[in-house]
């Protein structure tokens, strides 16, 4: 039943989407499920059709409108896999990297990666750590994240993990362009620019869902990120 509520709600979307990816879904689903009975990783809602909607279509939404053709993609305070897992199912040529700054939810992800045997690696690491690494600063051709922190201190955990010429995915909500508007410093410090803003709308529903799309223009300037917790202290 999962799997054909997910096919068919995909494809009301405009998602193409397989049955072995189906099935993957499914999979991840039920050990999130088994997870989430010993650690807080994720609100599961009961309902098939809700869990479907809210933490599986809605990572991958983007897929549906326009999605840039990328080899390598990193997803920062990933949690438990969002959107990172999502769209390493459906995008199976990018390599994925998911950061996240708690051990067991990175033991999750392994555990999820290893099972669905997906292109992709998880990294217990905070994020303003990881774009200190010469093997992850400025190498990614996307950065994502989903429900990590507003725009402005967004931006500095992403941008420089992004090369120039790349781009950042900032999955949001209805506050969006107050977000943005109060992002325009970071984005100019940082060598982002927003490229656009995407409608995610989803059949049968009203939420106001969108996707900001920011192009990495310039080298970030090497004194960024600062150190931890600065970016939503202080944000730029």
């Amino acid at each position: 039943m999962f799997q054909q509520i997910l096919l068919a709600r995909a494809a009301e979307m405009g998602v193409s989407m397989t049955p072995d990816q189906a099935a993957q879904f499914e999979r991840y689903h039920e050990m999130l499920a088994e997870a989430n009975a010993r650690m807080n990783l994720t609100r599961v809602p009961d309902e098939a059709r809700e869990a479907i909607d809210r933490n599986y279509l809605d990572c991958v939404a983007p897929i549906a409108r326009g999605f840039p053709d990328v080899e390598t993609a990193v997803d920062v305070g990933s949690g438990a896999g969002f959107p990172g897992i999502p769209l390493a199912i459906m995008l199976p040529g990018v390599r994925f990297t998911l950061i996240d700054a708690l051990a067991k939810r990175v033991d999750f992800l392994r555990s999820v990666i290893a099972e669905l045997g997906l292109n992709a690696e998880a990294l217990h690491l905070r994020a303003e750590d990881a774009a200190r690494r010469g093997d992850l600063r400025e190498r990614f051709d996307l950065a994502a994240a989903r429900a990590v922190a507003p725009m402005n201190a967004l931006c500095e955990y992403l941008l420089p993990l992004v090369r120039v010429g790349g781009r950042v995915l900032a999955l949001k909500g209805p506050g969006l362009d107050d977000e943005l508007r109060a992002a325009e410093n970071a984005l100019a410090t940082l060598g982002g620019r927003l490229e656009r803003v995407q409608p995610l709308p989803m059949p049968g529903r009203d939420w106001d869902h969108r996707a900001a799309w920011i192009a990495k223009i310039a080298p970030t300037p090497d004194k960024y990120p600062r150190r931890a917790g600065m970016a939503e202290k202080r944000p730029l």
